[in-house]
């Protein structure tokens, strides 16, 4: 079974134009645009989360998981991909107002509907896959208690109030370290075949346990109180604790799904995975106040870290599974894609880091910080854009090693 080709393209094709939104909003310093930087953040970031990486979930979990194909998955992601476009063209022009929030809440729904099928109709064959299937849909479930708090709280508190930053930050963790990591997880667990251990379950519950306990830390910075710290703190550890387990059940199943697999698929595995420790360890170092509160303070750093999780961690999941499927040739212009894409989210994450630290020390911005930004940046839909068109390019490539695991049927 090959992944739809279709359904491939307009995720990336979304990725393209958020990328491109974001290039355009670091343009925004270099070169100023009449247009509203607040009103675009919201568009750029809503076709990222929603427009790419939601629907290639939805993608890869109803292909994988779901083996009656029934008519109405189909037409429910090309319903939300209608969603997703309204908000492309809404929020740019009037950021949150009666046509972005009624696109927004049309996805809610969406996505409640895509959760009753799949909770209906998915059959894994693997106690692994389901458990991280269910979580995660359950994750995406609970954030959006976060949204439908925020009309009640800029009623009766308005939008500075400690209230509505929590709801918004409520809705934002569950999103990216709940319901897109642990999908991501259950995809990569399955391509491994994993098998249901006692390893297995520790490592799920201590997965699940941090990740609810490290809401404590956002929720301090709105509303301080030292029980948060301590919450968090025992978070992080657990979240420690699960990442060995992870290393632990996975490695010699990585060792069989990577050998016969091309340079490029291994690298963007590494990328990945390197990704995921990286974000793990910096959420470790928010053990110490002084450092969780500066990053918090510091633009810079909350944007990096927003992006090694979504383009590091989430992107670099997403991209081994494309490049597994049969959908893709391994050429010179793929190579120079994922190289674009690498070195771009490298270059673009040091220069926030550096900057976020010199901001830290007072020593203001330096030498054409933001010129650099935006050319780095260039890199990015560059990279996304290479990825386009060799997909375009493929024919139904079928590998002539063996057929991918995206392409079989579950076997266990």
């Amino acid at each position: 079974m090959l992944l739809p080709k279709k359904l491939v393209l307009v995720c990336l094709l979304n990725f393209f134009i958020a990328a491109f939104l974001g290039l355009l909003l670091r343009y925004f310093y270099v070169q100023p645009v009449g247009l509203n930087y607040r009103f675009l953040t919201h568009a750029h970031s809503h076709v990222a989360m929603l427009g790419w990486v939601y629907l290639m979930l939805y993608t890869l979990i109803v292909h994988l998981f779901v083996p009656e194909k029934r008519p109405i998955y189909n037409r429910l992601f090309w319903v939300t991909q209608f969603v997703v476009l309204g908000m492309l063209f809404s929020f740019p022009f009037q950021g949150y107002a009666v046509v972005s929030i009624i696109f927004s809440t049309l996805h809610i729904f969406c996505s409640y509907y895509f959760v009753y099928l799949v909770f209906k109709y998915h059959k894994t064959g693997s106690v692994v896959t389901s458990y991280l299937l269910k979580a995660s849909l359950l994750f995406m479930l609970v954030s959006t208690i976060g949204v439908w708090c925020l009309g009640p709280a800029v009623a009766k508190f308005g939008q500075a109030s400690a209230f509505y930053q929590i709801a918004i930050q409520f809705f934002l963790h569950f999103q990216f370290n709940g319901w897109f990591l642990v999908a991501a997880l259950a995809v990569f667990f399955y391509l491994l075949k994993l098998q249901d251990s006692t390893e297995f379950r520790l490592f799920f519950k201590l997965l699940i346990a941090s990740t609810v306990l490290t809401f404590a830390l956002p929720i301090n910075w709105f509303a301080p109180h030292v029980s948060l710290l301590w919450i968090n703190g025992l978070g992080v550890v657990l979240q420690l604790i699960a990442l060995f387990y992870f290393f632990k059940i996975i490695k010699p199943a990585l060792r069989l799904l990577l050998k016969n697999q091309s340079k490029v698929t291994k690298l963007i595995y590494g990328f990945a995975l390197l990704s995921f420790v990286l974000k793990i360890v910096l959420q470790s170092i928010s053990l110490i106040p002084e450092v969780s509160n500066t990053a918090h303070q510091h633009k810079n750093f909350v944007i990096g870290f927003v992006h090694l999780i979504m383009l590091g961690v989430i992107s670099g999941f997403l991209f081994s599974f494309i490049l597994q499927s049969n959908l893709i040739k391994q050429t010179k212009l793929l190579h120079l894609g994922i190289v674009f894409f690498i070195i771009g989210f490298i270059l673009t994450e040091v220069i926030l880091g550096v900057q976020g630290a010199l901001f830290y020390l007072g020593m203001g911005l330096f030498s054409n910080y933001y010129l650099l930004l935006f050319l780095c940046s260039i890199l990015l839909p560059l990279g996304i854009g290479c990825f386009i068109l060799e997909i375009f390019k493929t024919k139904n490539h079928k590998t002539k090693t063996k057929e991918s695991p995206l392409g079989t049927a579950p076997t266990r």
